[in-house]
């Protein structure tokens, strides 16, 4: 954009007065916008909330009384794709560990918003390191463990920082969910049929719902029928007596309104879950995967994304095959994929999803790369990509500022941005 046009645009979108006290410019050497080339000293404009500008400072006519921040590197706000802050927290006590429950194997109806908490001091703590958005609910260990959500790592209630709700529904296959004892599922082979049984018992509800509220809206229900459901008294195919809420969510993900992610690790396990998706026609996505890179081509072929495990995860159990070049191997095969902080029990309960990506970034996987994969690829997979993700013009003004290298051990945070916002500054 020639300087005249930038210019202009910024003098369109800033305003006098008080209003300029809630508008943000950053200024920085590099900027990743993620969105094209680097921009070397760029300036990102902020107005509302809202990315109004983006380009080389030479470019921009810098308005006056506006907020102007500093950094050596620029880049979008991280994603963290998917973990369990804020559901899970920072002490590793009974109080703030509410990402799994343990009752059931299959809880599709469990609701991550319910559960997540915004205080809690581990998105203070992630947001430090320029995470301004998670992917965040119920934990791997059961069959269906529950729902997910995306938030902002800041806001004092849910609302304030909730960006999607529910995001998927959460599964696991294989030693993760299995059950000791005789409890069920107590096999791979009773977790398929498991998984597979309760998405036939949603397909055949959600038809029946379907063909009540049909015949409803024609009119073929008499009269009789209509007066109980009115009152409450009856309990025809289609009225709310017959609600299901675990066959709804399920239902949801078999209609395409929500994707499954499914935490799968042995290559046997990942197998399984391409099978179910080829019979019920479902949006998959593999989480963890430690093996995926022995079946990358059929993930490509398949169109199915990974979020893949923390690259500093313990190679121990069904994880022991996994690779530090998994990432690396992943882009080359073409598979989408992103980098997650993931869930381990123990305090504090969250890896960092930057020093995740870093490592990923020294192990084959090209800088610009492994940024996307905690920035727009993962903004890809996990359905927020219009919002965040990248720094272009009517995006969430959403900024990680670091002063160098965001993979250098000695790079520190220095500024968190969240819609125009700094909820984060760093020591300089």
């Amino acid at each position: 954009m020639k300087r005249m046009n930038l210019g202009a645009v910024i003098a369109l979108v800033l305003c006098a007065g008080a209003a300029l006290a809630q508008n943000v410019v950053v200024k920085g050497k590099t900027v990743y916008t993620m969105a094209g080339a680097v921009i070397a000293d760029g300036v990102v404009v902020i107005k509302d909330g809202k990315i109004a500008a983006v380009g080389k400072a030479v470019e921009v006519a810098m308005p006056e009384g506006v907020k102007v921040i500093e950094a050596a590197v620029v880049t979008p706000g991280l994603i963290d794709a998917r973990g369990t802050v804020g559901v899970s927290g920072l002490y590793n006590t009974r109080h703030d560990s509410d990402q799994l429950e343990r009752s059931a194997p299959i809880q599709p109806e469990l609701r991550a918003i319910d559960a997540y908490n915004p205080l809690d001091r581990l998105v203070d703590w992630v947001r430090s390191f320029g995470i301004t958005t998670v992917h965040t609910g119920h934990a791997p260990g059961e069959l269906i463990s529950g729902q997910t959500i995306v938030v902002k790592t800041t806001g004092k209630t849910v609302d304030e920082a909730l960006v999607l709700s529910p995001a998927m529904v959460a599964a696991t296959i294989g030693p993760g969910s299995i059950e000791s004892g005789n409890k069920a599922p107590g096999t791979r082979g009773k977790q398929v049929a498991m998984l597979r049984e309760e998405l036939i018992k949603a397909k055949e509800y959600a038809a029946k719902r379907k063909a009540a509220a049909e015949a409803k809206a024609k009119g073929a229900e008499s009269a009789t029928e209509e007066k109980k459901d009115e009152e409450g008294g009856g309990k025809g195919k289609g009225d709310s007596a017959d609600r299901n809420l675990r066959l709804e969510m399920l239902a949801d993900v078999l209609d395409g309104k929500l994707p499954l992610t499914v935490t799968v690790n042995r290559s046997q396990d990942i197998e399984s879950a391409l099978r179910v998706q080829k019979e019920f026609g479902f949006k998959l996505i593999l989480d963890m995967a430690a093996e995926s890179y022995l079946l990358a081509d059929q993930l490509k072929a398949a169109g199915v994304p990974v979020i893949l495990h923390p690259s500093m995860y313990r190679a121990v159990g069904e994880t022991e095959n996994l690779s530090f070049e998994t990432a690396s191997k992943l882009k080359k095969a073409g598979v989408l994929f992103a980098i997650e902080s993931g869930y381990e029990s123990y305090v504090p309960k969250t890896r960092v999803v930057l020093f995740e990506a870093a490592l990923a970034a020294a192990n084959g996987l090209k800088f610009e790369d492994a940024l996307a994969s905690i920035t727009i690829d993962a903004a890809k997979i996990i359905g927020v990509d219009r919002r965040v993700g990248s720094l272009e013009v009517g995006k969430d003004g959403d900024l990680a500022l670091y002063d160098g290298d965001p993979f250098e051990y000695t790079t520190h945070c220095v500024g968190t941005v969240i819609d125009g916002k700094v909820v984060w500054e760093g020591k300089r």
